[in-house]
């Protein structure tokens, strides 16, 4: 079955998809045709922020067809190593909100009615 992951580093975001049967290895050889950042540089990261071993799968960290959907993907964060020879630390900035509606348009938002003031 497919596993939907978001791979998730700074402010870059990557969608892909994978098997559950998957080994940590193979994703970031996926990540590495993307990035062309070879997988001895990178390290992954669970939603525990627990390291992912090179030689598991991806179902042994919990990232099953059940629980990484098309529509709710799984977040991997992502951790590059730097020209020093050390990881940087694992960094994942928030997403955005939109703005607040204006006023004119919360008066309008109760029963699709206006209000009288």
């Amino acid at each position: 079955m497919d596993v939907f992951l978001m791979i998730r580093r700074k402010k870059m975001t990557i969608f892909t998809d994978a098997k559950d049967n998957t080994t940590v290895l193979e994703l970031k050889r996926i990540i590495e045709g993307i990035l062309k950042i070879p997988p001895a540089n990178q390290q992954l990261f669970n939603k525990e922020n627990v390291q992912m071993s090179d030689s598991k799968y991806l179902s042994d960290y919990g990232l099953t067809a059940a629980s990484a959907k098309a529509q709710c993907p799984a977040l991997v964060g992502l951790a590059i190593r730097q020209e020093n020879g050390q990881f940087e630390n694992l960094e994942i900035t928030a997403f955005s909100l939109p703005p607040d509606l204006p006023d004119v348009m919360k008066s309008q938002e109760a029963n699709g009615q206006e209000q009288s003031p």
